[in-house]
């Protein structure tokens, strides 16, 4: 298990960026959490096994269909132990 913060810039607001990923949280079964930021970007607080934040982080490189992701950062964090993933509004 492995806890990562992602920071996606962009046009990711307004595009249904937070629903999809949560989405896509469930597909790979990964925990943690969405929220906009004021500065138009999206952080998203993820945690699961190696290979599924792996295919879940380079979903987020591209995001859905009218997302146009121009940053991504990945940091490794110490596990939080989410039991749920979720959009914070």
């Amino acid at each position: 298990m492995k806890h990562v913060s992602i920071h996606v810039a962009g046009r990711v607001q307004g595009v249904f960026f937070r629903a999809s990923t949560l989405e896509k949280a469930a597909e790979f079964k990964i925990k943690g959490i969405v929220r906009n930021n004021r500065d138009g970007s999206v952080s998203i607080n993820a945690e699961g096994e190696e290979e599924a934040l792996r295919q879940f982080i380079e979903w987020c490189k591209v995001g859905p269909r009218l997302a146009h992701v121009t940053q991504c950062e990945i940091k490794e964090e110490p596990l939080q132990n989410f039991k749920t993933f979720s959009i914070e509004r």
